[in-house]
Parts: structure tokens; C-alpha cells; sequence
């Protein structure tokens, strides 16, 4: 988001102090993202590290830049590049199979729908797609701020609310507001522009699940990400067999599952 709202600044509104306000903000939110982790190697370092001589010294504390988890994660775990691709991992593979090939598809659904958006990370999407995504996600932020403080009414007489408030905008000559009933964009669903950052977010994440984590936890370690939910409801919409697929592993996972992982079994 930083480096498209730069990109704008840059090359559409032509205001490089504007960029590099907003690259500032970037770095300033990315800094607040990582102090915990950062601190959290810091005080591992003074705790463990320093008052010691060179030969009393845990290996990653001699590091040029010693991090503390990741010595634990490579040192009692294996966690590494390739390191759990041997031949005896291979159920553990088996097991992680369906959500990575869940993952997998949905991933090259949104490249080959999408290509030109896709490949250019979304600085190819037009003017007209971004606005239109944008206003999308703060009318259905407003719908849901209107259910929460008013529970009473139903959904259909909120939606008809918005939809005479965008009437209004309308006939006022905003041209921002768009109706969502003629909106070819809204009706994209999660191929819009806007969803391009979660389909980012799952490629990198199926990527360290499969290469570089214990496998088997990529059940849960993937269910976070939305475009999983996205894809199965489309597939299974579009693909009755496919559907009852879905359906029947949802409900053997969750019944097997909790059966196994309280019984300690490899299964998550």
C-alpha cells in the first residue's frame, strides 16, 4: 500500500514531498511491526550473551547477527531451507497436501484471471479500479459499523439505507459514489485489486510452509489467510462435486483432528 500511495504521489498527483511523506509513515509502521521482535533477540542477547567469556558462548550469540529464535527453530527443531524433504516426512507431506494444493490453486486462479495485475504486484490497475475498490471497502465498513450499533434492524433495511444515501451522492454529482448494483468491479469479488495483497501474503506463506517449516503445520498455519475461504466458496459454488469434496474433508479434519491432536498424533 505504502509504495502504490508513492507511486501515485510520484507519478499521478506529480508531489515527491507527498512521497516521501508516505514512505516515512511506511517505514515508521514497518519499525512498529518489528520492535518486538527485535527486542525480543535483545534481551535474549543480554541475558544469555554477554558477561561470558568467548568460550562459555552459545554458538549464535558469536553471529554477526545473532538471533536467538532462529538458532532455537534450526538447532532442536530442524526448521531450515529443504531440510524436512527426506523420505520418512513423507505423510507429513501427504497431510499437508490438501490445504497446500488449496492454496496452490487459488493462487494461480487469481494469476491467470488476473495476469496483468498480478505480475505488476497492482500498479498496472487502473485509476478507476482502485478508486472503486476503495470506496467499496468504506461502504462495507459503514454497513457494518450500522449493524453493530443498531442489531434490531435487519441487514435489508441497512443495504436499503445505503443504497438511498448513494442516490443522494448521486443526484448531488458526487462521482465517487458508485452503486454496487452496476459496479462490474465489485462483482470481481476477490479478484479485485484490493484482495492482490492476501493473494501475496499466501503465495509467501505457502512458499515457508512447504520449503522451509515442519510441514505439518500448514493446516494451521494457512487457515489465517482469507483467499482459502475466498477460492473454496467460488470452487464450491461453481463445482457442486468439488463442493461436496470440500465439505467432506472440512468435517473429517475437524472430527479425526481433534481426535489425533489430543492424542498427540501429527495432526494439525
Amino acid at each position: 500500500m505504502t509504495l502504490h500511495q508513492a507511486y501515485d504521489a510520484v507519478f499521478v498527483k506529480r508531489h515527491a514531498y507527498l512521497a516521501v511523506q508516505v514512505l516515512i509513515s511506511g517505514a515508521l509502521r514497518c519499525i512498529c511491526i518489528f520492535t518486538l521482535f527485535i527486542a525480543f533477540q535483545a534481551y535474549g542477547y543480554y541475558n544469555i550473551c554477554l558477561g561470558h567469556s568467548v568460550d562459555e558462548m552459545r554458538p549464535w550469540c558469536k553471529a554477526r547477527l545473532p538471533l536467538l529464535y532462529n538458532y532455537i527453530q534450526s538447532h532442536y527443531w530442524g526448521v531450515g531451507f529443504l531440510r524436512y524433504f527426506q523420505l520418512k516426512q513423507l505423510p507429513n507431506f501427504l497431510l499437508a497436501s490438501p490445504i497446500l494444493s488449496l492454496a496452490l490453486c487459488s493462487i494461480v486462479y487469481y494469476a491467470k484471471s488476473r495476469p496483468e495485475i498480478f505480475f505488476s504486484l497492482g500498479f498496472l490497475a487502473s485509476v478507476e479500479e482502485k478508486n472503486s475498490s476503495a470506496v467499496l471497502f468504506s461502504l462495507e465498513t459503514v454497513q457494518r459499523s450500522s449493524i453493530a450499533r443498531f442489531p434490531g434492524k435487519s441487514s435489508s433495511k441497512i443495504q436499503g439505507h445505503h443504497n438511498l444515501r448513494q442516490r443522494k451522492h448521486m443526484t448531488r454529482g458526487d462521482p465517487v459514489a458508485l452503486p454496487l448494483e452496476n459496479d462490474s468491479l465489485a462483482k470481481l469479488g476477490y479478484l479485485t485489486v484490493s484482495c492482490l495483497p492476501f493473494i501475496l501474503q499466501l503465495a509467501f506463506m505457502a512458499a515457508t510452509a512447504f520449503f522451509v517449516m515442519h510441514v505439518q503445520v500448514a493446516t494451521r498455519f494457512l487457515s489465517a489467510s482469507p483467499p482459502l475461504y475466498w477460492f473454496a466458496s467460488n470452487l464450491m459454488v461453481q463445482r457442486k462435486r468439488w463442493a461436496y469434496l470440500i465439505w467432506a474433508y472440512s468435517a473429517a479434519y475437524i472430527l479425526l483432528g481433534s481426535l489425533l491432536f489430543s492424542n498427540f498424533y501429527p495432526f494439525t
